[in-house]
């Protein structure tokens, strides 16, 4: 009992982090002070500059506020988690299971009634700070502020379904920058946590593939429509469909909305969606409205219906979504999954099926075996500026704009460096930005930096902050083993596999900047191995 009045190592480190958090705020807070004191009034210069330093005060008091945010739900994981650790220690070892379990809702009971919450969100709570607790170099980040804490939540989301060894891995990959292959571009810390989960996923999925394919046809049996009413008169209808199926019904739904866009309708886009989806659902008949509706001015709708929607008007859409597929997984090879734009992963399995069924909505994009590059661009135009967007839409995934996630088919392929100052018509000079945020790069001090052919731009804030880009972070598609063991007979290389871009380099540019394969004049033994496998 000698050692209890002293805090273990990692809770000293908590409490010095939010004092240090805390000194800084304080700080800023007394430099603010100064400012009200001293502030002139009768120099109207003099006084912009004090308001703009008043402005980035506060800018970075909002950075120590989110640090100590973070460092405060470390330490409240911490307590939680350690909480119901000891009142499991005091369970005497014979108890029953029935008796067990009352120990369990007792410690929720606890705990919700501290924290003010219902039981199951504090069931919730104290499980994710078990977890998270448990996996050392986040739990060390979160108390550091460079993550939130919903950043440690979807990693511990991300990692329940792995065994510890790869658990291990994936955290690795994300917050050790001495691990073997540690992730590139953004710091967790730097992304929204939408994004981060995406990248997250992405990376597990396509390094443990194994356990893909039985998820989602568990996922499948429970796919369901929901109903809720909700306040003044509405409703939401929710689908949980396959990521294919839901990506096909989303994108032929703007496809719509977007042609019914003109001179004479006034809806936005996001009014139209949903009238599109209900004329679809409900077979509303062509040319008529339908009937029981409330009258309104609202859209160019028939009649006094402000929800009506003329299908005979539109001509059949064709949704434009990129599929990018490794060539060893459309082959059957390995299964490996693919990603399909605006969703992220799904199973091999899906993605053989929609080139199998030749799906008119879908772009099939290959992926170099080497390098993890894009090798084509299938379409039936050969249009160079066609071919141009879809590669900035498979290089950016999303608008470019710091935490939009805006997909990319709803975005516009702006120039960074407008055409009248002499910017060019290359990929380096493209990126994708929705139209919010397209109208700001043009009515705003936000501007972006240059882009590459493999990643998007970065932005500079008003205030001279920087956002680097959020690339995706391509990794090299898996090998079939027999091909991996020939390649490593062949060139007498054990690592080929965490090399295989040593046969040719990605990255050169072709006509108007489109990244383009090098062809060597001689093949490589790994690229002969390929050529066989393949012929076989």
């Amino acid at each position: 009992m000698g050692n209890a009045a002293a805090p273990p190592v990692e809770e000293t480190e908590v409490i010095e982090a939010i004092r240090a958090s805390v000194a800084s705020l304080d700080a800023l807070f007394l430099e603010d002070v100064e400012l009200d004191r001293d502030a002139p009034d009768d120099v109207a210069g003099e006084a912009v500059d004090v308001l703009g330093r008043k402005c980035e005060l506060r800018l970075q008091r909002l950075a120590f506020w989110k640090q100590l945010e973070a460092q405060i739900a470390a330490g409240k994981a911490r307590d939680a988690a350690e909480f119901a650790e000891f009142q499991e220690a005091m369970t005497p070892p014979d108890a029953t299971d029935t008796e067990k379990a009352f120990v369990e809702m007792s410690t929720t009971a606890e705990v919700a009634g501290v924290l003010t919450l219902s039981p199951g969100a504090a069931a919730a709570f104290i499980s994710q700070s078990r977890k998270v607790c448990a996996m050392p170099s986040v739990a060390a980040a979160l108390a550091a502020g460079a993550v939130s804490w919903r950043h440690a939540v979807i990693v511990a989301d991300e990692t329940d379904c792995l065994a510890p060894e790869n658990a291990e891995a994936l955290v690795a990959h994300f917050f050790d920058p001495d691990a073997p292959n540690p992730a590139r571009g953004s710091a967790p810390g730097d992304l929204v946590a939408h994004l981060f989960r995406r990248k997250v996923r992405t990376w597990r999925e396509r390094s443990y593939p194994a356990s893909v394919a039985i998820r989602h046809a568990k996922c499948v049996a429970e796919r369901r429509m929901e109903y809720r009413p909700d306040a003044d008169g509405m409703a939401t209808i929710t689908l949980i469909l396959p990521g294919d199926t839901a990506c096909a019904i989303w994108n032929k739904t703007t496809a719509i909305a977007r042609g019914l866009q003109g001179p004479g309708e006034t809806r936005t886009l996001t009014q139209l969606r949903p009238d599109v989806a209900a004329a679809l659902l409900l077979s509303a008949h062509t040319g008529a409205a339908a009937t029981g509706r409330l009258n309104g001015s609202e859209g160019s709708g028939a009649g006094t219906d402000p929800y009506f929607v003329d299908l005979s008007k539109i001509p059949a859409p064709k949704a434009d979504v990129l599929v990018t597929i490794p060539i060893f997984t459309m082959l059957g090879s390995t299964d490996e999954p693919a990603d399909l734009d605006g969703y992220g992963p799904i199973p091999a399995a899906m993605a053989r099926k929609l080139v199998a069924d030749g799906a008119t909505s879908f772009y099939r994009v290959l992926v170099d075996p080497r390098t993890g590059a894009p090798l084509e661009i299938g379409r039936t135009s050969y249009r160079l500026s066609e071919a141009m967007k879809r590669w900035i839409r498979m290089r950016d995934g999303h608008c470019t704009f710091p935490g939009c996630t805006n997909p990319s088919t709803d975005n516009d392929t702006d120039h960074l460096t407008a055409w009248q100052h002499h910017g060019t018509t290359g990929v380096s000079n493209l990126a994708q930005l929705c139209p919010k945020h397209h109208r700001l790069k043009h009515h705003s001090g936000w501007t972006p930096t240059p882009a590459t052919t493999t990643e998007p731009p970065g932005w500079t804030s008003p205030t001279g902050r920087h956002y680097p880009g959020q690339h995706p972070d391509p990794q090299p598609p898996h090998w079939p083993p027999r091909l991996l063991e020939q390649n490593q007979a062949l060139t007498g290389d054990n690592g080929a596999a965490a090399d295989v871009g040593a046969a040719g380099e990605s990255g050169a540019t072709g006509e108007l900047g489109v990244p383009a394969i090098n062809q060597p004049d001689e093949p490589s033994p790994l690229e002969r191995a390929l050529t066989a496998y393949l012929a076989a």
